[in-house]
C-alpha cells in the first residue's frame, strides 16, 4: 500500500552565484511518498554475530525515497533563517560531493536554494540531530518560523538545543510521535522482510533478491539494481552526482516497495548500540557491494555528518486507524479510520465508555477553526462519524472530539 504525506515545497527559482538554484518557500504542498509496512508481529531475522533484527509489533509508513535535498532546502527555508542549531552544512553546497544546497544572506535572513539538478536526489552533510529536528517539523504541521518547542525542538523527540553527542544519545521517541526516524528493526523489516505475513522470511538484500545486486543504471530498470561502488572508481553514474535520483531504479524496490535502502547513502536510524552512537543501515554510493543484510555498517556519532549518510522517516500516524471496543469504565478513544492522506471524505472513529453527545472541531495548524462541525449524540461502544472535506485546501489539520468534558486530538492530511 502507498500513501502520500505533505511536505513543505520547493516553489520558485532564481539565479544566485551564477548557478540556477530552487528556492523554498514555507508553503504546502510537497508530497512525500511513502509505503505501508504492515504484518505486525513478524518474527525477527536472526544474523549471526549480530542479534536479531525486523521484528515490529506495529504497522507503520516508511518513505518510499530518502530525504531529497528539496525537502530539506524546504524545511531549512522555513525554521534555519538564524540557524542557531547548524542545520546547515556548508559542505552541501562547497563540496564536490555535496547535495548542492545553497545558502544567501546574513544571519536573520538567511535563504536557502537547492540546484535543480539535485533536488530530487538525497541530502547529504546531515547528522541524526539534524533528521530528528526534521522529523519534529513535520510533526507539528512543518511550521515557518525560528527553533523552537513548536517547530523543531519538540513534537516526535524533545531536544530542546541538545545538540552534543552525549545530549542526542539520551534523546528517545515520545508517545505521541508521528513524523520518526524508523528504528533499525523499523528500516530492516521494511528493507528485508518478505511481506509474507507474520514470519520471519527475509530476502538477502533490499531489491526483494538473494541474488548478488547489480550497480548498473539501465533504463528501463530490470531489477535487483543499487547505487553503489562495485569495484574500484566503479561508481553507478559517478562525478559529480554520484547518487541517482530517487527511485530511479524503478523496478528493484523491497518487498513492501521502499527504494534505494540498499544505495545512494547510508541511512541513520534511531537504535543507540553503544554510549554516544546512533544506528545506521543500507549501502551507499561510496561504499562496495555492501548490500547484503548480514553487513551493519560501523555506526556513527549522533552528530556526524558525511556526504555518503542521509536518512528518511517514517509515520507512525497509519498504525491509528481503528479503534478497539470499548466498554464500561474505559477511555473515550478517538482515530482516523482508513489510510492517509484524505482525499474527499474523512472517516472519524469515536469509542465511547456510555452514551453521551459529542462535538468534533477541525482546526489547521494555525489553530483556526475551519468550516464545518459536527455535534451528535452517540451510544456506547464504537461509532464512525463521515466527514466531507471538499472546503479544505490541502494540508495538515487537527480534529479535537469533546465528551464528558474531556478532550482526544488526531491529526489528518487532506490532499486534492
Amino acid at each position: 500500500m502507498q500513501a502520500s504525506h505533505i511536505l513543505m515545497t520547493v516553489l520558485a527559482a532564481g539565479v544566485s552565484g551564477g548557478a540556477w538554484v530552487t528556492r523554498a518557500r514555507a508553503a504546502p504542498p510537497v508530497m512525500i511518498d511513502t509505503v505501508t509496512v504492515g504484518n505486525p508481529g513478524n518474527a525477527g531475522d536472526p544474523i549471526e554475530f549480530q542479534g536479531v533484527f525486523g521484528a515490529v509489533g506495529h504497522v507503520y509508513a516508511i518513505g518510499k525515497y530518502e530525504v531529497t535535498a528539496g525537502q530539506y532546502a524546504a524545511f531549512l527555508a522555513a525554521v534555519a533563517a538564524t540557524d542557531p542549531y547548524a542545520l546547515y552544512d556548508t559542505r552541501m553546497w562547497t563540496h564536490a560531493e555535496g547535495c548542492k544546497i545553497e545558502r544567501t544572506g546574513a544571519p536573520g535572513s538567511y535563504t536557502y536554494g537547492a540546484a535543480p539538478d539535485w533536488a530530487n536526489r538525497p541530502v547529504n552533510f546531515v547528522s541524526w540531530g539534524d533528521a530528528a529536528r526534521f522529523a519534529n517539523w513535520l510533526h507539528n504541521g512543518q511550521p515557518t518560523g525560528a527553533p523552537a518547542l513548536t517547530t523543531t525542538e519538540d513534537g516526535s523527540y524533545f531536544l530542546d538545543g541538545k545538540m552534543a553527542d552525549w545530549e542526542l544519545e539520551s534523546v528517545v521517541r515520545e508517545s505521541d510521535a508521528t513524523w520518526v526516524i524508523p528504528t533499525e528493526n523499523e528500516w530492516f523489516k521494511a528493507a528485508y522482510h518478505r511481506n509474507d505475513g507474520v514470519t520471519g522470511s527475509y530476502w538477502n538484500y533490499p531489491t526483494g533478491h538473494n541474488s548478488a545486486v547489480s550497480n548498473d543504471l539501465i533504463d528501463p530498470d530490470p531489477g535487483n539494481n543499487a547505487t553503489f561502488r562495485a569495484l574500484a572508481g566503479d561508481f553507478t553514474i559517478g562525478p559529480p552526482y554520484y547518487r541517482t535520483e530517487a527511485g530511479a531504479h524503478e523496478n528493484s524496490a523491497s518487498a513492501y516497495g521502499a527504494f534505494d535502502l540498499g544505495g545512494n547513502v547510508q541511512e541513520f536510524n534511531e537504535t543507540v548500540p553503544e554510549t554516544d552512537i546512533r544506528g545506521i543501515r543500507g549501502g551507499s554510493w561510496f561504499w562496495g557491494d555492501v548490500l547484503g543484510k548480514w553487513y551493519r555498517p560501523v555506526d556513527m556519532h549522533s552528530s556526524d555528518q558525511y556526504s555518503d549518510l542521509g536518512f528518511r522517516v517514517a509515520t507512525l500516524q497509519i498504525a491509528t486507524v481503528s479503534v478497539p471496543p470499548v466498554g464500561a469504565g474505559s477511555r473515550m478513544r478517538f482515530a482516523i479510520a482508513g489510510p492517509q492522506p484524505i482525499r474527499d471524505e474523512v472517516c472519524f472513529r469515536v469509542g465511547l465508555p456510555e452514551a453521551a453527545s459529542v462535538r468534533i472541531d477541525v482546526f489547521d495548524v494555525a489553530g483556526r477553526r475551519v468550516a464545518g462541525r459536527i455535534d451528535q449524540a452517540l451510544p456506547a461502544g464504537a461509532n464512525e462519524l463521515r466527514w466531507k472535506t471538499g472546503g479544505l485546501a490541502p494540508g495538515v489539520y487537527v480534529a479535537r472530539l469533546g465528551a464528558f468534558g474531556r478532550s482526544e486530538t488526531v491529526r489528518f492530511v487532506r490532499v486534492r
